[in-house]
């Protein structure tokens, strides 16, 4: 004779257990969204994400300084002669190989996150042996007119950030 098997009917007890389950998930939601919202950035740091800068005003052979993400970023408005002198420098002679062409967009316009490699110190513009490169006086680190490593400590080329020309006198950084 075969037996016939029928499912148990939910009960109250059943009901109960899930709805308190279903409870217990919703509070602690509640609970822990304060805690998973306060660990976004706020609109002052969402507002320095990027920032726009006029450079029709920046001479030939000029660097300006801007600030991003509290770093200073340096723009520099390069010579013919420095695009040519960085362009020739052979890569196996650069502790950091780069070529210019990789570091900028527009030979004339280089762009640099202006924190030496080293200890993250601010190298001087304009300034040490190579014209339009930089140097930075705490520990001797010279850079090119295309930001890359040629003498002292410091292992690396100075940082570029993600930066793209909105127009031919903007640009936008971040």
């Amino acid at each position: 004779m075969a037996e016939t098997t029928t499912a148990d009917e939910p009960t109250r007890r059943d009901f109960l257990f899930i709805a308190t389950g279903a409870m217990g998930a919703v509070a602690a939601g509640f609970v822990a969204w304060p805690l998973i919202d306060q660990m976004s950035p706020d609109a002052t740091t969402l507002a320095a994400a990027s920032t726009e800068v006029d450079i029709a005003n920046i001479p030939e052979g000029q660097i300006i300084t801007v600030k991003w993400r509290g770093k200073p970023i340096f723009i520099s408005h390069r010579t013919p002669k420095e695009v040519e002198e960085a362009r020739a420098v052979a890569l196996n002679e650069l502790r950091d190989p780069a070529s210019d062409e990789s570091r900028v967009q527009k030979p004339e316009w280089l762009i640099v996150i202006g924190i030496c490699t080293h200890l993250g110190c601010v190298p001087l513009k304009n300034d040490g042996p190579f014209a339009g490169g930089y140097f930075c006086p705490c520990h001797g680190s010279v850079y090119d007119a295309s930001g890359r490593i040629r003498q002292g400590p410091a292992p690396y080329n100075l940082a570029v950030p993600v930066y793209k020309f909105t127009s031919d006198t903007k640009l936008t950084i971040g």
